[in-house]
């Protein structure tokens, strides 16, 4: 087992154990995992996609993910993700096989805290809407972005086709 394969055992085993937590309260902290990584990088952007590219091109050139793609709802609140070749999938699928739907992308957690920090959003959402295709190596995330609390629910947004 080399390092990688290590460390995203112990990522599954914790995300497991926060799945079966009898509370769920812990469940919802794990947005907090990767984001020293991104947060050590001179991320900077003035728009949703500037920041999600440059956190896509950091990401890329220390071998994180291969590739990935995005693209914005027309409200600009939903996001989806489409990453390629992600040193994460290992757990994911990891997590499938014990049977917990995999529910925290530390790669996700990284462009959510820039948005959040730089651009000065509000809220975020990803509630475990991870599609993971271990054959493909790819993993669709879908998930919300708000830059305000008054804005949740002023936009009704249809995720199924999406």
């Amino acid at each position: 087992m080399d390092k990688t394969s290590y460390f995203n055992h112990c990522l599954a085993r914790h995300e497991e154990l926060l799945f079966q937590e009898l509370a769920q309260a812990s469940m919802w902290k794990p947005e907090y995992v990767g984001i020293d990584y991104i947060q050590s990088k001179e991320i900077k952007g003035n728009t949703v996609e500037e920041v999600v590219d440059n956190c896509i091109k950091e990401m890329k050139a220390d071998g994180l993910i291969k590739d990935a793609s995005y693209k914005q709802g027309p409200e600009g609140i939903l996001l989806k993700l489409v990453v390629q070749g992600c040193v994460h999938m290992e757990k994911e699928v990891m997590l499938k096989k014990n049977g917990v739907n995999p529910y925290c992308c530390p790669i996700t957690n990284m462009i959510f805290d820039r948005i959040l920090e730089i651009l000065g959003y509000e809220i975020t959402f990803l509630g475990g809407n991870l599609e993971i295709d271990e054959a493909t190596g790819e993993c669709v995330i879908k998930c919300g972005i708000w830059e305000s609390a008054e804005k949740v629910g002023e936009t009704v947004s249809d995720w199924r086709d999406f």
